[in-house]
C-alpha cells in the first residue's frame, strides 16, 4: 500500500458517521434525546410518585438483565477455545507497537518482541514514535533489536494519539495480519502461530482479542488495593465476558493490545479513528458492521497494572471517555450494527458507562439507609427489592472475577470480595473526570506511564505461566 493508500485510511477515519471527530449530536440523536428528557420532565410534574417509582423499577429491570447477562457469559465461556492446526506456508505477519515517552520501557519490550515464535523471514514490525520523542528513540537505538523491527517517526500533527500513529504505520505494513502491542507488554511467544492458524483456517474472522492478564506483583511494595481489584477485573473481562461473546458469536470491544486483525478487514474499516480514545473498543464493532466476525486465542500477554490512584484514574477517565466517544459514533446509525450487535454494543459499551455513573450513588445510598436506621434504632428503611438487585449484581460480578482469576492463575479471596465495591464506587469518580473531559478536552490521549517490570522475566510460556 503506497502513500495514496495510506491517505485514504487515514482520511477514512474522518467520515462523519465513523469518527469521533464530528463535533455535535447528529439530528437523530439530538430528536431522540429531547424526546426523552420531554417526556421524563412531563411524567414528573404531571405524577412525581409514579413517575419515581417507574423509573426505580426500570433501573432494577435493567441491572437484573445485566447480571443475567453475566450468568449467561459465564456459562458460554465454558466451551473451550477453538484450535486450528498449524500451517505450511505462514502469512506475513505485521507487528505494531505505538511508543510515546516510553524509554524506560522500550527496551524490555523489544526484548519480548524478539522472542515471538514465528518465521523471522514472514515478521515485519514496526515501532511508531512522535517525531519529539527523542530519548524513547535514543533508548531503542542503544537496544540490539531483531532486523524484522524497524522504527518509524509519526510526523507532527494533531490529535497525538496512539490510532493517529498506527494509521501512519499502516500505511507501511505489507502482513497479510496485523497485531498491536503495548509498551510494556509481555505476549506469549506462541500468540502469533496460534491467530495465523485460526485466521487461515476460517475466512470470516476478522479479528481475535488474546486475555491480557496482569502480572504478579505482590511482591513489590507498591501492589495493593488497586494492583488486585485491577487484576481481577481484567480476568473478569478476557478470561469470561470477551471468551463468553466469542462463544455465542457476538461482536465485543477489542482491548488496546494484543488484538491480531486481518489486514483486508481492517483496511476495509478504515484502520483506526485518530479522534476515539479507545479505538479498540471502537474497531471491534466496525468490523461487525462490515461483515466480520470476532474470536479469542487462548495464549496471554502479560501486562503491568497502572500503579497508584495518580495513574489509575487517568487510565480509567480514558477508557471511559472513549466508551462515551464510541457510544456516540455507534448510536449514529445503531440499526447498522443488526439486532445481536446492538444487543452486544448495549451490554457492553453501553452498560460500562451506566455501571460507572451508578456504583457510587448505589452504595452511598444503601449505607446512608443502614447507618439512618441504626441510628434512629429502626429497621433500615431500605426496600427488600433494591437489596435484592444489588446483591444480585455483586454475586453476578463476584462470580465472573472468581471464574476468571482461576483461568488466570490467580487467588481470589474474602478480603478482594469485600473489597470490590469500594473499588466500583471508584470508576463513579473516574465517570465524572471522564464526562468532564469528554466536553473539555475530548480527543486528548490521558497517557499512563509505565514502568519497567525489573523483578521478573518479561516472558510467558506456553501455558500463559510467568517463566521464572
Amino acid at each position: 500500500m503506497g502513500a495514496d493508500g495510506g491517505a485514504a485510511v487515514a482520511d477514512a477515519d474522518r467520515v462523519a458517521h465513523a469518527s469521533a471527530a464530528r463535533d455535535g449530536a447528529t439530528i437523530g440523536q439530538t430528536l431522540l434525546f429531547t424526546g426523552l428528557l420531554a417526556f421524563a420532565c412531563c411524567a414528573l410534574l404531571s405524577a412525581p410518585t409514579p413517575a419515581l417509582a417507574c423509573a426505580v423499577a426500570g433501573l432494577q429491570a435493567l441491572f437484573v438483565l445485566t447480571s443475567m447477562w453475566r450468568f449467561a457469559l459465564a456459562i458460554a465461556s465454558l466451551a473451550p477455545i477453538p484450535q486450528a492446526p498449524a500451517l505450511e506456508r505462514w502469512p506475513r505477519y505485521t507487528v505494531l507497537a505505538a511508543l510515546h515517552d516510553e524509554a524506560d520501557v522500550a527496551p524490555q519490550l523489544i526484548r519480548n518482541l524478539s522472542r515471538l515464535d514465528y518465521p523471522a523471514h514472514r515478521l515485519e514490525g514496526f515501532l511508531v514514535l512522535e517525531a519529539h520523542d527523542a530519548a524513547t528513540l535514543a533508548a531503542i537505538e542503544a537496544t540490539p533489536r531483531p532486523a524484522w523491527l524497524h522504527v518509524l517517526i509519526a510526523p507532527p500533527g494533531a490529535p497525538q494519539t496512539k490510532p493517529r500513529a498506527l494509521n501512519f504505520a499502516l500505511s507501511r505494513a505489507s502482513g497479510a495480519v496485523l497485531t498491536i502491542y503495548d509498551a510494556e507488554d509481555a505476549p506469549d511467544p506462541g500468540q502469533l502461530r496460534e491467530a495465523a492458524s485460526r485466521f487461515m483456517h476460517d475466512p470470516g474472522l476478522g479479528c481475535l482479542q488474546a486475555p491480557l492478564r496482569i502480572r504478579d506483583r505482590s511482591h513489590l511494595p507498591r501492589s495493593g488495593f488497586l494492583d488486585r481489584q485491577f487484576a481481577l477485573e481484567y480476568a473478569s473481562l478476557f478470561e469470561v465476558t470477551l471468551r463468553g461473546m466469542a462463544r455465542l458469536g457476538l461482536p465485543f470491544p477489542l482491548g488496546g493490545t494484543s488484538n491480531h486483525i486481518r489486514m483486508s478487514a481492517l483496511r476495509q474499516a478504515g484502520g483506526w479513528d485518530a479522534y476515539n480514545v479507545t479505538e479498540d473498543a471502537d474497531l471491534g464493532f466496525r468490523l461487525w458492521r462490515n461483515g466480520w466476525r470476532l474470536g479469542v486465542i487462548a495464549r496471554p500477554t502479560l501486562e503491568t497494572p497502572p500503579g497508584g490512584f495518580d495513574r489509575w484514574l487517568p487510565q480509567r477517565t480514558r477508557w471511559l471517555k472513549g466508551y462515551m466517544q464510541t457510544w456516540g459514533v455507534h448510536t449514529r446509525a445503531p440499526l447498522g450494527l443488526g439486532a445481536r450487535g446492538l444487543a452486544a454494543f448495549v451490554m457492553t459499551v453501553g452498560m460500562a458507562i451506566v455501571s460507572a455513573l451508578a456504583h457510587a450513588p448505589a452504595l452511598a445510598w444503601l449505607t446512608a439507609a443502614v447507618l439512618i436506621g441504626l441510628a434512629s434504632g429502626l429497621s433500615p428503611g431500605v426496600p427488600i427489592p433494591s437489596i435484592g438487585v444489588l446483591l444480585l449484581g455483586a454475586i453476578a460480578a463476584w462470580m465472573g472475577c472468581a471464574v476468571g482469576a482461576r483461568r488466570a492463575g490467580l487467588d481470589y479471596r474474602l478480603s478482594d470480595m469485600a473489597c470490590a465495591p469500594a473499588y466500583w464506587a471508584l470508576l463513579s469518580v473516574a465517570f465524572l473526570h471522564a464526562l468532564w473531559r469528554l466536553a473539555t478536552q475530548p480527543f486528548v490521549w490521558d497517557k499512563t506511564p509505565h514502568d519497567r517490570d525489573r523483578d521478573r522475566v518479561e516472558t510467558v510460556d506456553g501455558a500463559g505461566r510467568e517463566a521464572a
